[in-house]
């Protein structure tokens, strides 16, 4: 990886998309796929080639984030990962204190890899932990123990200077006593970051199909508005801030990728069924790549690239996608850096007359220059959203 140099244009994230996991979690519509035999050098192949062909097209603007996300990257191998940032980083220049992320499942197989993706240039390892408690990470269909992920925590600590990882909360059968334990447990464990995030059923999942058949249920709204309150509570005893409605850290921990996405700045997305946001000649386009990884795979191997849509976004249609992610912030979305993303003012995004009495309800906080929620309103924050938007 070349050295780091200090921009001030504006710069780009890179997402990269390994689909491939050991068993499909029921709660899960990610674009994954359970395979026991991984074309490893394939796909390794097929990515950096993909990688190489998007680079070319787009403009030279610092690199400010690599994230590899899944399915589960780190089935990948670390050579793969090493490959991948090294061509990202020879074509872009890249921005000082780049943030480079690897999805890490606390299996035994990839605790042992993590010391080798550290060596590739991984710098934040994000581990899927979602439970700290036995019969909730079977009922989860997760492939490890407690054990096994305190296991990996352990060891991520001492080999990456930025960890997180994820729980899950507010589900079947959970008290709130039950949880609040749960919470306590895992930030003792932690590093500087949290992902935390209440259980919802997912349209084609598992999880949707015995919800409609009423094998599962999950705590009702009263319930779950209570998790989230005492969630934002202990972690600020801690010393994590809610700077998201499901992320905590500690000041200057943020995601620095994810917060790209949430204030709607440009990324690439390669891999199958990535997105991406990229502004070419002044025109931002959403980006997507064939979904199915034999389908992804033939593109890229014949044409250098697997993208299946790319379109010019109107201002309507950036402004809806900006609050849709900045609304999702505890900071909010500023309004001249909306005009200047959009080419449109924020208030002739949304129903002013709605925005005045979600600001009367103290759902939402408006000064003409800021437009965020209020912590009611981000209990109720797509419903808002609903009702906000033209």
């Amino acid at each position: 990886m070349k050295a780091t140099i200090q921009h001030t244009q504006q710069g780009i994230g890179l997402y990269i998309h390994w689909p491939f996991c050991l068993a499909k979690c029921p709660y899960c519509d990610f674009n994954s796929y359970v395979a026991e035999q991984i074309p490893q050098e394939a796909y390794a192949k097929a990515l950096v080639q993909e990688l190489q062909t998007t680079l070319a097209e787009i403009p030279k603007v610092p690199l400010t984030s690599i994230f590899f996300g899944g399915g589960t990257p780190s089935l990948m191998l670390p050579s793969t990962a090493q490959r991948l940032i090294d061509t990202a980083t020879s074509l872009l220049p890249v921005s000082e204190n780049l943030e480079i992320t690897l999805e890490a499942n606390p299996t035994s197989v990839e605790n042992q890899k993590l010391k080798d993706f550290y060596h590739a240039g991984v710098n934040r390892a994000s581990l899927g932990i979602q439970s700290l408690n036995p019969t909730a990470l079977k009922a989860l269909g997760r492939e490890h123990s407690v054990g096994q992920a305190i296991e990996a925590l352990t060891i991520a600590k001492k080999i990456f200077p930025r960890i997180s990882f994820d729980l899950i909360y507010a589900r079947e059968g959970q008290t709130i006593q039950e949880w609040e334990g749960e919470l306590q447990e895992a930030l003792a464990l932690t590093h500087d970051h949290l992902s935390l995030y209440q259980l919802t059923i997912e349209p084609g999942t598992i999880f949707a199909k015995q919800y409609r058949q009423g094998k599962i249920t999950l705590p009702d709204e009263e319930l779950s508005t209570a998790m989230l309150t005492t969630t934002e509570m202990i972690t600020s005893q801690y010393g994590l801030q809610a700077y998201e409605i499901s992320n905590y850290a500690k000041p200057g921990a943020e995601s620095r990728h994810n917060l790209t996405y949430w204030k709607y700045k440009d990324y690439i997305g390669i891999g199958p069924g990535a997105h991406g946001r990229v502004t070419l000649d002044q025109t931002l386009y959403a980006t997507e790549r064939h979904k199915n990884p034999v389908k992804w795979l033939e593109h890229v191997q014949q044409n250098g690239h697997a993208l299946s849509v790319k379109e010019a976004l109107t201002p309507a249609e950036k402004a809806q996608e900006m609050l849709l992610m900045g609304l999702r912030l505890i900071k909010g979305v500023q309004a001249q850096q909306f005009e200047r993303r959009c080419g449109m003012a924020l208030t002739d995004a949304v129903n002013m007359s709605m925005l005045s009495a979600l600001v009367e309800e103290n759902f939402l906080s408006w000064d003409q220059e800021c437009l965020k929620t209020t912590p009611q309103g981000r209990l109720r924050l797509n419903a808002i959203l609903e009702a906000l938007l033209k």
